[in-house]
């Protein structure tokens, strides 16, 4: 892609006192090769996609940078689009490999063996050590100040990172977006909204893993039992239920039973939000996507979301299909575990 010239103000700049918070965050979604870009005034939105019935969205709100600026081009603004399409934010595609690489560049220790699981390949001492660690200096070791700029539509994302006195710069180079949409979750069609501790879900995931499954079944009913999480493999099945307990579940709002599978190896990728998160948010809809949205702590006592969602299998014929009742649920926005 050409490089627009003319103008010494970047498209695009932030500054964050801290690339570890930038690192963890987008490390939850590192399940695919590539991830998509989307910049608006308020924050940095990075959606990963897998073979289109999956994605993982993390994002940084400008709240998590000491500086960020965001300033629209004069040719976008005086094209012959409409008024709508002069606001569409920049979009493009970077390496997430490459970019994770980036942000722990002066995190050279090997910390592999403190903080990898030998099932999951995430980290242990997040779960036993609360979500707080997971930002912890001495388990990640990356710091530093992080510096992103992006100058011009089709430019590279430059990084640079400073510490001790050292400065690293690194380019990135942008690919053109590839994702189209977003897997919709139809909000005003919720069947089930569950809100639990997600260290329990993490668990549960862990626990079902046991017999190599190939497939994840969730069933929510208004009657016992209540959430249910059901796996087989070659090894055998294994089920975990959990009770409407208010010690268990912060929030249950079942309508009617339903049950959908999904592909459990795309849910297990979702285990290192799992495991460095709050709190969940479990969501379906009448379609049967899933969402697991994520609520984060992250430094200064501020919280981030990380929401992957789902498409599941079609159901089999001679599956007991789900009353059919319509009752809509209120609309949900990306903050609903702040309400808690």
């Amino acid at each position: 892609m050409a490089i627009p010239g003319g103008d010494d103000l970047p498209l695009f700049s932030a500054v964050s006192s801290s690339a570890r918070q930038l690192f963890q965050l987008l490390r939850c979604i590192s399940f695919g090769p590539k991830a998509q870009v989307q910049i608006t005034k308020e924050g940095l939105r990075f959606t990963v996609e897998d073979s289109r019935v999956m994605q993982g969205l993390a994002f940084l709100d400008k709240a998590l940078f000491t500086t960020f600026s965001y300033t629209p081009t004069v040719d976008s603004l005086n094209n012959d689009q409409d008024v709508n399409d002069n606001d569409k934010p920049p979009v493009f595609q970077i390496s997430l490999p490459a970019l994770l690489e980036t942000l722990q560049i002066f995190g050279v220790t090997d910390t592999k063996d403190r903080w990898s699981s030998r099932d999951t390949g995430v980290t242990g001492s997040f779960s036993h050590g609360g979500p707080a660690a997971a930002f912890d200096n001495r388990i990640l070791d990356v710091s530093g100040v992080c510096r992103l700029s992006y100058p011009a539509l089709g430019a590279p994302l430059c990084i640079i990172l400073e510490e001790k006195g050292v400065t690293t710069t690194c380019e990135l180079v942008t690919y053109e977006p590839e994702i189209q949409d977003e897997i919709p979750l139809q909000r005003d069609r919720l069947t089930q909204k569950i809100i639990m501790r997600s260290s329990w879900l993490y668990d549960a995931i862990t626990e079902l893993s046991s017999t190599s499954p190939t497939r994840l079944t969730i069933t929510a009913s208004p009657s016992a039992p209540f959430f249910t999480l059901s796996a087989n493999g070659d090894l055998g099945s294994a089920t975990v239920e959990f009770s409407n307990d208010p010690q268990l579940l912060d929030k249950f709002q079942v309508q009617r039973r339903t049950v959908n599978t999904y592909k459990f190896s795309l849910v297990k990728s979702a285990s290192r939000a799992m495991a460095i998160a709050s709190r969940v948010s479990i969501r379906g809809d009448e379609q049967g996507v899933l969402s697991l949205q994520f609520m984060i702590e992250v430094e200064g006592g501020a919280v981030s979301f990380v929401d992957f969602r789902f498409v599941p299998y079609l159901p089999e014929l001679g599956d007991d299909d789900a009353d059919a009742d319509d009752e809509e649920n209120e609309d949900e926005n990306l903050e609903d575990l702040d309400d808690e």
